[in-house]
C-alpha cells in the first residue's frame, strides 16, 4: 500500500510543480471571460443612457436596477434623485465595465478582483432586498436557490486572482519593469 502512496504523491508533486504560478490564474481568468464578462457587459449596457453621454446621463431602467424602491418612491422619475444616488450609479455602472475588462486583460488584477468582490456584495444585497430574489443558504440541497450558491463560485474566482494575481499571461506581468 506504500508504494502506492508514493507513486500518487510523485505524480502529483509533478503535475504541482508543472502548473505552480501559472495555472489557476491563468485559469481563473479565462473562466471569468467565457462565463461572466458578458453577463456583466450587458447588464451594463441595459444601465448606460443614448450615445457617449450616455456614461454619465445612465438610462431610467439604470436607476430602477440599482435603486429599486428609490425610484418607485419617486414615481420612476430619476430626476428625482438625489446627487448621491446618481453619483453611486455611474460608479456603479461604470464598475461594471472597467473591472471586468481589467480582470480579462489581467491589469491591476488584484485591485480589480477586490473591486469585484465589493460590486457582486453590494449586488446581490439589492437583488435580495430591492428585487425580492431568494438569497438561499449553503449547505441546503436546495439547487434552485441559485444566488448564495452561484455567488460563492464567483467569489472563489476572484479570491483566486486576488491571493495568486494575473498569472503569466497579462499586461500586469508585461508592464513590470525588469
Amino acid at each position: 500500500m506504500t508504494w502506492i502512496l508514493q507513486l500518487h504523491d510523485r505524480i502529483f508533486a509533478r503535475i504541482s510543480a508543472m502548473l505552480a504560478g501559472w495555472f489557476l490564474p491563468t485559469f481563473a481568468r479565462f473562466i471569468f471571460a467565457a462565463t461572466l464578462l458578458m453577463y456583466f457587459w450587458k447588464s451594463a449596457a441595459t444601465k448606460l443612457g443614448e450615445g457617449f453621454s450616455g456614461l454619465f446621463a445612465l438610462d431610467p431602467n439604470g436607476y430602477v436596477q440599482i435603486f429599486p424602491k428609490a425610484m418607485e418612491a419617486v414615481g420612476y422619475d430619476p430626476s428625482q434623485l438625489g446627487f448621491i444616488y446618481k453619483l453611486i450609479a455611474i460608479a456603479g455602472t461604470w464598475a461594471e465595465l472597467i473591472l471586468p475588462l481589467f480582470i480579462v486583460l489581467g491589469l491591476f488584477t488584484r485591485l480589480a478582483a477586490l473591486g469585484m468582490m465589493g460590486f457582486v456584495a453590494v449586488q446581490t444585497l439589492v437583488d435580495v432586498t430591492g428585487h425580492g430574489a431568494k438569497f438561499g443558504g449553503w449547505f441546503n440541497n436546495q439547487s434552485g436557490e441559485l444566488i448564495a450558491d452561484q455567488r460563492l463560485f464567483w467569489y472563489l474566482l476572484f479570491a483566486t486572482l486576488l491571493i495568486k494575481g494575473a498569472g503569466p499571461i497579462s499586461l500586469d506581468r508585461f508592464c513590470k519593469t525588469p
